[in-house]
C-alpha cells in the first residue's frame, strides 16, 4: 500500500517503482507513484486529471498536488529518465548485446501566446499533403528490445528534450547527440548503437 493512498499496489509493481525512490524527496515519492499507477491504468487521455481519475485518487487527492509535483518539486526528468534506462538495459537487453537507440522528434500541437518554444514545425503524421504543424516539438530516445510476447521490436521511451527552433544548443541534432551521450554515460560497457532517420544526418 502506498502511504496515505488508499490504492493496493502488486508486489511486483512497488518493487520496480521503489529503483526510482532515491530520486525524490518522500512526499514526492508518494505523488509519483500515485501518479505511474494512474498513468498505467488510465485508458483515456494521461494527463494529470486523468492520471489521477486513472489511479482512482480524483476525489482522494487536491489535484494542486499533483500539478505541483510536475511544476515545482524537486526531481530531475534526465535524472528519471537514466534510471529508466539503466533498468530497461539491464533487465531486457541481454548482457553484451548493444543497447539499440532510436531516436526521433514528435510534435505535441499546442496554440497560445504563453506557450513556451512553439513554434511551426514538420509533422509526418499530419493529414493532408501539408506536413507541419503548430506546438512544441520534442526529441525522443527510446532503448529497443523484444518482448518474448511481441513479435515486433519496441521502442521504450527513456529520455526527450524540447527542441528552441532557430537556435544550436537546442536544435533536434543537438538535443539527439546530448541525449546519446548521456545514455552512454549511464550505461557504462555497454556499446549504444544508434538509429535515426535521414534529418539527425549532421555535422553533430
Amino acid at each position: 500500500m502506498i502511504p496515505d493512498v488508499t490504492l493496493p499496489l502488486p508486489v511486483s509493481l512497488a518493487s520496480l517503482l521503489a529503483v526510482f525512490g532515491p530520486l525524490f524527496t518522500a512526499p514526492s515519492f508518494r505523488t509519483f507513484c500515485g501518479l505511474a499507477c494512474g498513468f498505467l491504468a488510465q485508458t483515456g487521455r494521461r494527463t494529470v486529471c486523468g492520471m489521477l481519475a486513472g489511479a482512482g485518487l480524483s476525489r482522494l487527492w487536491p489535484h494542486d498536488r499533483a500539478h505541483w509535483f510536475f511544476s515545482r518539486a524537486r526531481w530531475s526528468a534526465d535524472e528519471l529518465g537514466l534510471a529508466v534506462a539503466r533498468l530497461v538495459a539491464g533487465l531486457l537487453v541481454p548482457a553484451g548485446e548493444p543497447v539499440t537507440v532510436a531516436i526521433d522528434d514528435t510534435l505535441f500541437r499546442r496554440r497560445g501566446k504563453k506557450v513556451w518554444a512553439a513554434s511551426w514545425f514538420h509533422d509526418g503524421s499530419a493529414p493532408g499533403p501539408a506536413k507541419t504543424g503548430y506546438g512544441n516539438n520534442w526529441v525522443i530516445a527510446a532503448i529497443v528490445v523484444k518482448l518474448p510476447a511481441v513479435r515486433r521490436p519496441v521502442a521504450i521511451p527513456v529520455l526527450a528534450k524540447l527542441v528552441i527552433k532557430n537556435t544550436s544548443s537546442a536544435s533536434r541534432l543537438w538535443l539527439a547527440r546530448r541525449m546519446t551521450e548521456m545514455l552512454a554515460g549511464a550505461l557504462p560497457g555497454r556499446d549504444i548503437h544508434v538509429v535515426a532517420d535521414s534529418a539527425y544526418a549532421g555535422a553533430s
